[in-house]
């Protein structure tokens, strides 16, 4: 079965070559909402594709057909014959899948392959990550690259997301060059987390199928070891990160995760584009989540929710009380250690929420702290998107005292919602809050700068007047997804001008 189609002149009219041809973009990545998802990565892909689909592009996405994704899809077709893949043990046989019915917009492709994709979990069990993971994200690259001329005919953009997907760009510039199939893809990166980079020993050069020439400071080799990442943003011809701030960091010691060489070598093939949210998704006036709807000018239907924020989580039930919230995975990046090491913030004069999962000691630390103050502390461990929307929309404030954060999407959710963000100075933080007009910034990781920056949020909130301007700055924002892709678009048009 051949899906591939010429699509009219009149279709797809936002990316075109210079001579009026439809361009197709390609996301692989190994995460896409809601058929794969342990983070932020899936929901980024899957509403870039989307609202690229949604202004005119001709968007298609490849993800691995894992458990949870064959649970989600429903009923599936193969794509034409198997796929033969040849990884440094020999073949490997898979195959192309679609939906039979179909969503409209993207076109997602599943590479199925039990033995690697059917499993519990996505990247590793109980006792860490799976250790063939190399060799699971190279099949499926290979097996997308394979499937690429199936699908697709006529200029492409080869858009990649994370370590996971980067092989796919090593892959098309040396086992598939030459080959004029492959030789007019013109390609991008997206690093969503750089502190995530496929690090394996040596040896797996052998088992991924790549020359040993290509071991090298320059290309592959990472202090010793195979560098996924890296080799993909050598390969790339652009890179993007989620933020503009996070592209500087990148290219620094401090925020560089050990690639910032290779960051500052890229030079102006790397940039940085904000991630965007669902603003019709996440529109307090209309969602259907929370018990009653407001707006920046009718606010009080916020008052309800708040109540029931209180209410459901057994805090004491009393408008005039500031409640703080942190809807994040419960983990060292995300700034745990400062709320629960010699800070006084939780003594403060106020509620807080938590709703994540994480690591054990700051799930049973915030926990003891809830059962010893049960009517201003909470925390509930089953993240949920209604309770996500509740909380954002019950909140006054929003906790993101981050190590580092390539973008963060809550930070903008909370705005849209009026619960004002206390955040750190870094990554997309810095690019999304305005320290005094829509939000409290402090900088230098330590417990005591964060505590000044809640006092500073306290002050306001006790300031109506002050409080109502803050608040009506936050939920006048534009965090769309509708600007990135145009931001996304104008990285497009320079590779295939």
């Amino acid at each position: 079965m051949d899906e591939r189609r010429a699509p009219s002149r009149a279709e797809y009219a936002a990316l075109r070559t210079p001579t009026g041809t439809p361009v197709t973009v390609a996301h692989l990545a190994a995460e896409y909402y809601p058929y794969a998802r342990s983070g932020g990565l899936a929901e980024a892909v899957a509403n870039l594709a989307r609202f690229q689909s949604e202004a005119g592009f001709r968007s298609i996405a490849f993800l691995p057909l894992y458990r949870s994704a064959r649970r989600a899809a429903g009923e599936l077709v193969p794509v034409g014959g198997p796929l033969q893949i040849r990884l440094g043990d020999g073949p490997i046989e898979g195959r192309l899948l679609r939906q039979k019915e179909p969503q409209a917009g993207t076109q997602l492709y599943f590479i199925e392959q039990d033995d690697f994709f059917d499993r519990e979990r996505l990247y590793g069990d109980a006792r860490g990550d799976y250790s063939d993971n190399h060799r699971r994200y190279a099949f499926f690259t290979l097996a997308a690259l394979e499937a690429l001329p199936r699908v697709v005919d006529g200029p492409m953009v080869l858009h990649v997301h994370d370590w996971h997907a980067a092989l796919a760009l090593v892959y098309l510039r040396t086992r598939h060059a030459g080959n004029p199939r492959y030789d007019r893809i013109r390609t991008v990166l997206s690093v969503h987390n750089a502190g995530y980079q496929g690090h394996y020993p040596s040896g797996a050069m052998a088992e991924l199928g790549l020359p040993w020439e290509f071991f090298n400071w320059r290309q592959l080799e990472w202090y010793g070891k195979v560098n996924l990442l890296k080799g993909g943003l050598v390969f790339a011809d652009r890179v993007v990160t989620v933020s503009p701030n996070h592209a500087v960091e990148l290219r620094t010691a401090a925020g560089g995760f050990g690639l910032q060489e290779v960051f500052e070598w890229l030079g102006p093939r790397f940039s940085g584009i904000l991630n965007g949210i669902d603003q019709h998704a996440w529109d307090p006036a209309r969602d259907a989540m929370i018990p009653a709807g407001f707006t920046r000018d009718h606010p009080d239907g916020k008052i309800a929710c708040k109540r029931e924020v209180q209410r459901l989580f057994g805090l004491t039930e009393d408008p005039a009380l500031p409640l703080f919230s942190m809807a994040a995975r419960l983990v060292t990046q995300k700034g745990l250690d400062l709320m629960l090491d010699k800070s006084a913030i939780l003594s403060l004069d106020a509620q807080f929420v938590f709703i994540g999962a994480g690591e054990a000691r700051f799930e049973q630390a915030l926990t003891a702290l809830a059962t010893r103050y049960p009517d201003r502390i909470a925390v509930n461990t089953d993240f949920t998107d209604r309770l996500e929307h509740l909380l954002m929309a019950g909140a006054d404030f929003l906790l993101m005292p981050c190590q580092y954060e390539p973008c963060g999407l809550t930070q903008m959710r909370a705005q849209r919602y009026g619960a004002i963000p206390v955040v750190r100075r870094v990554g997309g933080l810095a690019d999304t809050v305005e320290d005094g007009v829509t939000g409290f910034v402090f900088e230098p990781y330590h417990g005591e700068p964060l505590l000044g920056a809640a006092l500073r949020g306290l002050d306001c909130y006790a300031n109506p007047p002050e409080w109502t301007r803050m608040r009506r700055n936050a939920m006048s924002r534009d965090f769309s997804w509708e600007r990135s892709v145009e931001r996304y678009l104008d990285v497009y048009r320079t590779l295939v001008a």
